[in-house]
């Protein structure tokens, strides 16, 4: 049976909440450990979330289908509506109120596992072109890795390749890779490494849709029948793996 909403919802809020502690909080111990070695820091960070990441949706995937972000939700919906797949318009909903508290919460619990203020506005500018076209880039692959997952039956491995695909789009793209509109959002309340401006998230945030824009029309190209496995998104059936998003 379908979990009921309450348990998806509780399910996407506290999975999105220690994503987000997990982004935060390794970037706070890759400061510390590594201060004078950036490069450090930044690979010290990824492996973290990329390992998180996974077991997050490995723990969360068959109560919601762990999708711990907004572009990963709206596609579900928007894929599965003409199947009568996937989440409903109501579930969205909740599942991005979720999404986007649990991961102000995670920030929160991040800052005050290492002592910091319980929320400090970060002051990392990161408003240009360019990141904006890495965010673009880096969420309309994980859309397209998510779905064609679903679509080819191998929802299986995807605690292990969306962990990888997150874990390289940090070295691979200029933003390194936020590719989450709630993440971006949980981000700007830790003036730490992994933090983001609160004035240059609108900007990361329409990239990110734009991502997902691009996302859905590579997948209508590449498998017009994707949102008939937009189920496998969302609770598993037939003793399948359900599949996610991140970062």
């Amino acid at each position: 049976m379908t979990p009921t909403l309450w348990r998806r919802l509780l399910a996407e809020f506290t999975g999105t909440a220690l994503l987000v502690t997990a982004v935060v909080g390794s970037g706070i111990m890759a400061a510390t450990l590594s201060p004078a070695d950036v490069g450090l820091q930044l690979l010290e960070n990824s492996i973290a979330t990329a390992f998180a990441l996974g077991a997050l949706i490995l723990i969360f995937g068959p109560v919601s289908g762990a999708h711990f972000n907004p572009v990963v939700s709206a596609a579900d919906w928007f894929l599965g509506r003409r199947a009568g797949t996937g989440l409903t318009a109501r579930d969205l909903g909740g599942y991005v109120a979720a999404q986007v508290m649990g991961a102000i919460a995670g920030s929160v619990l991040a800052n005050l596992m290492f002592d910091l203020a319980a929320i400090g506005f970060s002051g990392k500018d990161r408003t240009a072109g360019h990141l904006w076209l890495g965010e673009v880039i880096a969420t309309a692959g994980l859309i397209l890795l998510i779905f064609a997952l679903a679509r080819s039956g191998r929802a299986v491995v995807a605690p292990a390749a969306v962990g990888a695909y997150i874990g390289a789009a940090y070295w691979f793209t200029s933003s390194t890779s936020f590719a989450n509109p709630a993440v971006t959002v949980g981000r700007a309340f830790s003036d730490t490494f992994a933090g983001i401006a609160p004035t240059s998230v609108p900007g990361f945030v329409v990239a990110q849709f734009v991502g997902l824009a691009v996302g859905v029309g590579l997948l209508a190209a590449l498998y017009p029948d994707a949102g008939d496995a937009a189920d496998q998104v969302v609770v598993p059936t037939d003793g399948d793996a359900t599949i996610n998003h991140r970062s």
